[in-house]
């Protein structure tokens, strides 16, 4: 299972959930380095408890009002559950449970933490986009989303029927009441926006582990780094031999940028790691 506090809406979440053709252009050289190619989406008959869809790889149900399931058709089946909890305007929870029934084996020796660091990349790479998408539908109304966004092809077929649920049975947003006002917050920084610590790795055990545990190694290499330095420095000639001092030298520059490279990888897979689509 996988949590991570998202800087858009819910409604947004949902959208992007639904359409699987964005992949290859928002997670490029991530999730796929070809371009898009036509898909077919039938949408079953919606009503109040959601609908469900038909595409060529499988099927999947939307159940109102935070559910997303989707699942193939083959004996080797994938399933993708999202659950998208509106916190406030302009942010949401993602839940999300990846299941198979093959090869399961390899998740008694893979942590938990490894799988994190992938998927928190695919929300980071088109987390901006979507955060400026909202704000952009929030200047002329999300009541004129039709009006606005031009989704001409079948595999838009997912995203027109949440929006007309959305529209018919909700007035097309969430109802916040008197909680909250329907102004988003203003954006922040992009290391703010995209930061990892606060949105994830606090609230996931098995990242905070390997936070804490990676964290932990790099100050041993760098104490061991110092210690040998400082031995080879303040022994004398002779004392010991010139094949230990070696050592000792080699192992501090390697424990040395063993940390450096410790740092670099704790601050990028549990902090923030910037995206950039133009150079990939």
């Amino acid at each position: 299972m996988f949590t991570r506090d998202i800087p858009y809406g819910y409604e947004i979440l949902i959208e992007n959930l639904m359409d699987p053709t964005h992949v290859r252009y928002a997670h490029y050289g991530i999730l796929d380095r070809e371009g898009g190619c036509p898909m077919e989406i039938n949408i079953d008959q919606m009503h109040k408890y959601g609908f469900t869809a038909n595409q060529s790889y499988g099927r999947s149900k939307f159940v109102p009002p935070c559910l997303h399931i989707s699942f193939g058709k083959s004996a080797r089946r994938l399933s993708f559950i999202f659950m998208c909890i509106p916190v406030s305007p302009g942010n949401n929870r993602l839940i999300f449970i990846f299941g198979r029934n093959f090869a399961v084996w390899i998740d008694r020796f893979v942590p938990r933490w490894m799988y994190h660091i992938s998927q928190n990349l695919v929300i980071d790479s088109d987390m901006y986009l979507l955060h400026i998408e909202e704000k952009k539908l929030m200047e002329t109304g999300f009541s004129n989303w039709e009006n606005v966004c031009f989704v001409p092809t079948k595999s838009d077929a997912k995203v027109i029927a949440f929006r007309k649920w959305l529209k018919k049975y909700s007035g097309g947003r969430i109802d916040w009441g008197n909680k909250f006002d329907e102004s988003l917050p203003p954006t922040p920084p992009r290391e703010q926006l995209m930061d990892r610590y606060r949105s994830h790795m606090v609230n996931c055990s098995s990242c905070n582990g390997a936070y804490k545990g990676l964290n932990a190694v790099k100050v041993v290499l760098q104490v061991f780094s110092g210690a040998a330095v400082a031995m080879v420095a303040a022994t004398k000639q002779g004392i010991i031999s010139v094949a230990t001092r070696n050592t000792l030298a080699v192992a501090a520059v390697l424990c040395y940028v063993g940390s450096k490279w410790l740092f670099h990888f704790v601050h990028k897979c549990f902090n923030y790691h910037g995206y950039n689509h133009a150079f990939k």
